[in-house]
């Protein structure tokens, strides 16, 4: 399994293009095709870019938990897999093209920020990248409340 680490900024180019960081490039260059899903986040402003291996094991996992003859579960089925696009960085030049529509359900508007986040890689307007960093208060909370601690 392939992990994320680091931040890298961009910028959009006159096409809608974003330089795909040459160390998740790096990460993902043997594999043929290369290939990423994207979709919007659930609960944050920003899109969540999976390896298309790591979106398959996502996917069954959420499948998994659902029951097809259930009208909300097929409802929530529904809207879960809407709004993906599978994407494919340049293997030459190492741009990406996402979606003007997926950029725009998260605000961008000239600058990316690409986020390692383990399993997948996150995907944030510059500016909104920027204001969703919790305090050093708020992290060692949560780490406290997840690790039972507190």
């Amino acid at each position: 399994m392939i992990k994320f680490i680091g931040e890298y900024k961009v910028k959009l180019d006159d096409k809608g293009r974003l330089v795909f960081p040459s160390p998740f490039k790096n990460l993902v260059s043997g594999q043929k095709p290369c290939l990423f899903v994207v979709k919007k986040d659930i609960f944050a402003e920003c899109l969540e870019m999976y390896a298309y291996e790591e979106w398959e094991r996502q996917s069954e996992k959420v499948r998994s938990m659902l029951n097809p003859f259930n009208r909300e579960h097929a409802e929530f089925w529904r809207a879960y897999t809407r709004n993906r696009a599978v994407v494919e960085p340049d293997p030459k030049l190492g741009r990406i093209t996402i979606p003007k529509k997926l950029l725009e359900t998260i605000g961008v508007d000239k600058e990316v920020v690409f986020s390692g986040n383990d399993d997948k890689i996150e995907i944030w307007a510059a500016e909104k990248y920027e204001s969703s960093n919790i305090s050093e208060e708020r992290f060692v909370s949560l780490a406290g409340k997840i690790s039972g601690q507190i």
